[in-house]
């Protein structure tokens, strides 16, 4: 064969193999890059407002204007039994960045200004957890665990922070970014909008790393202020015109996720950090912020992350901010923190909707800077074992308040009984003995001073005559002749 044929036959032979090596390889990077998109670990906005009710978004049967809210339910998970691990602020913020009750990191329930005390420095945050994995970390808004040197969100992880330390109702208030003032009290009525720029110019910063940013507005809490631009354009009264601010703001983000492309993949959480004050709805539940009914604990709690969790469901799994950490962390490859927590991975409930009924939360009221056990749940049973004084159904101490240990504990059925309304502690002895038996259990892993708040509450017992889901009575003395109480009560 000349040479010339051969020279022939290896050209045709490798034009003919050409196209299927390239094909080869086309299909080979494509896969690659499926592949690199599947490990892209995904970013975290993680919204939060400050008293917000379980009643007051649309999807949650509020008649306030909620589209884009509920609109971000449509696409995801809406939790039906979400709680929030204590009914106030600081104590209930410091439990959804660290995955642990308040009453282990000293954190108490109102961190007021300059306070010396604060969520212990040994804590590990979100963030934290989420830095140490190579993600951009941001704070956005109200912290409220700290606002000395050592205890603001750059020192707690976050990269960058740009908010308020505590709460609107509390001065002066200034604007921060990072550890300095930018202003020494800020303008209240801007703080939504001031906080969405914020929020999309880091959206909109290019990047290969992901992000968690932990967006926390600072309202509806009283007194709930709209901008000039909402400002009595509700129908429900200055909380009306707040939260449609905030729904709002919730809009523009989810629209600049869209333009920078990481709309399906970034996981948004919404929810709030414990039940309504004075104004707002609690939904179909008993009690406010600061109770330990679950009216003061209940919030709304969305979830979407496309591709992964469930379109349009609602989970009615018992679940709550403790177990937002150990889930986020499953999700997103983190590290497990150093301290032990008490939080579960509930991702079987958003995604699959199991029930988890196995699990058992306690109840903390704050009293007096410290965090007094109330009670416990297990799945649906929640029994109480404490009160404390004052309005039972608003929540309005006035003055002061002491806790005292009920006469009886009062068992309820959270399925059947929403309401708290109906003790069947009588009818589910086996039941009362069991959580009473677990509280111990699980008070013994607590710090000494939990032990020593729990003695204190055990030696302070309200008087017999205090009815089933009353605030404790207080008797000195015997019963005035004319008083009658049914002999199991006696």
């Amino acid at each position: 064969m000349s040479n010339n044929r051969r020279d022939f036959l290896k050209s045709l032979t490798a034009s003919i193999l050409a196209p299927t090596v390239t094909a080869e390889a086309n299909a080979s990077q494509r896969l690659h890059n499926t592949a690199a998109s599947q490990r892209r670990q995904p970013n975290v906005l993680l919204m939060i407002c400050d008293d917000l009710g379980y009643g007051d978004l649309g999807s949650y049967g509020s008649k306030l204007p909620t589209p884009n809210l509920d609109h971000l339910a449509e696409e995801g998970v809406r939790c039906a039994r979400h709680n929030a691990a204590h009914p106030i602020c600081s104590a209930s913020r410091a439990a959804l960045l660290t995955g642990r009750y308040a009453a282990r990191s000293h954190t108490p329930g109102a961190l007021f200004p300059h306070a010396k005390v604060a969520m212990a420095q040994e804590e590990q945050t979100l963030a934290n957890l989420f830095k140490a994995k190579g993600y951009r970390t941001h704070a956005i808004g109200k912290w409220h665990l700290g606002d000395e040197a050592g205890y603001l969100p750059t020192d707690r992880g976050f990269d960058s922070f740009y908010g308020v330390p505590y709460s609107d109702d509390m001065q002066p208030l200034p604007l921060m970014r990072n550890g300095d003032a930018l202003e020494s009290d800020t303008d209240r009525d801007e703080l939504t909008p001031r906080y969405t720029e914020e929020a999309l110019k880091l959206l909109a910063q290019p990047t290969s790393e992901p992000f968690f940013l932990y967006l926390a507005y600072s309202y509806p809490h009283d007194p709930a202020r709209g901008s000039k631009a909402f400002r009595g354009r509700s129908a429900f009264g200055a909380y009306g015109d707040a939260v449609e601010e905030i729904d709002w703001s919730v809009g523009r983000l989810m629209d600049a996720l869209k333009r920078s492309g990481q709309h399906d993949n970034t996981i948004v959480i919404f929810t709030s950090d414990h039940g309504p004050w004075f104004q707002g709805s609690p939904g179909n539940t008993r009690g406010r912020k600061g109770s330990t009914f679950e009216g003061g604990v209940r919030v709304p709690f969305l979830v979407r992350w496309p591709k992964h969790i469930p379109v349009g469901v609602v989970c009615e799994a018992w679940t709550g901010h403790l177990d937002v950490l150990p889930t986020l962390a499953k999700w997103c490859d983190l590290d497990a923190p150093r301290l032990p927590i008490d939080g579960s991975d509930v991702s079987e409930a958003f995604l699959h909707q199991k029930t988890m009924e196995d699990r058992t939360v306690l109840y903390f009221s704050p009293a007096g800077g410290r965090e007094m056990v109330h009670g416990i749940r297990s799945g649906p049973w929640k029994l109480r074992i404490a009160q404390g004084t004052g309005e039972i159904y608003i929540n309005d101490q006035g003055m002061g308040r002491e806790h005292y240990l009920l006469p009886q504990p009062e068992l309820y059925n959270l399925a059947s009984d929403p309401m708290e309304s109906f003790d069947i502690a009588d009818r589910h002895k086996d039941v009362v003995q069991r959580l009473l038996t677990e509280i111990d259990r699980q008070l013994e892993t607590f710090p000494d001073t939990t032990h020593a708040q729990y003695a204190e509450l055990r030696n302070r017992p309200a008087s017999r005559i205090t009815p089933p889901g009353a605030a404790p009575r207080i008797q000195r003395g015997p019963l005035p002749d004319w008083a009658w109480e049914p002999p199991e009560r006696r």
